[in-house]
């Protein structure tokens, strides 16, 4: 969008983003939730944006594992890559300008998940506001075991300090931890609630891979995934 229309805004690509959300209503989908996108602040300054985005994830998107394993198909994806995230499920509805305390009293369980991102943009290349025109990339949402919350005594900054490895084939391709997540998940989470009120780097994917996660909390569970054509 931005290489036809440089003055493109981040106004204009939510507004555009908003009527694609208005078609996929009317054609049957429901939204389940939503994502958060450039948490990671050290990636900011290489696409111009100062803030996280985000975008709607779909029923027919996201899909509640029955354990900690699972296929995938990569059909209708395009140049999909792989984004291990944090998952929070809400028992009431946040507000914004909540304390990360009150914001927990809100929640009823975390996952660990696996987010396939996509874009219909060339060899990734893009600016901020075609990746909100673009669906915030998102393409599929895989939710591990929920963890009730109360199991967590503090549930920022519990998982702040989470450490995650990332493997390829039973090869560790990439480590990461939790605390470049705009300080932490629960952090990002305070962060978006308000951004709404106000309205990684990842892993290409090919058919035939098996990818797992290797969590440092027990609580949670790392994740295995086979793709297939």
């Amino acid at each position: 969008m931005t290489s036809r229309e440089p003055a493109f805004t981040m106004a204009d690509a939510y507004a555009v983003a908003d009527h694609a959300r208005t078609l996929r209503l009317a054609r049957g989908e429901r939204t389940r939730g939503y994502k958060i996108g450039f948490t990671n602040r050290s990636i900011w300054p290489v696409y111009g944006v100062h803030e996280p985005v985000w975008g709607p994830v779909w029923d027919t998107t996201a899909r509640q594992l029955d354990g900690a394993t699972a296929n995938v198909s990569l059909t209708g994806l395009s140049q999909p890559r792989l984004e291990p995230e944090v998952v929070f499920g809400f028992c009431a509805t946040p507000r914004a300008g909540m304390s990360e305390a009150e914001l927990t009293g809100c929640l009823a369980w975390v996952a660990h998940g696996f987010e396939i991102v996509h874009t219909h943009y060339e060899a990734w290349r893009f600016k901020a506001p075609d990746a909100v025109a673009d669906h915030a990339f998102h393409g599929r949402l895989l939710i591990g075991p929920q963890v009730p919350v109360n199991r967590f005594d503090r549930l920022g900054p519990e998982l702040a300090a989470l450490q995650l490895e990332l493997l390829r084939d039973g090869t560790v391709v990439d480590s990461g931890a939790a605390i470049v997540v705009l300080d932490g998940p629960l952090t990002a989470l305070r962060l978006w609630v308000d951004a709404m009120a106000a309205q990684p780097q990842a892993w290409p994917l090919l058919p035939g891979q098996r990818w797992e996660t290797r969590l440092s909390d027990r609580r949670l569970s790392g994740l295995a995934l086979t793709t297939t054509a």
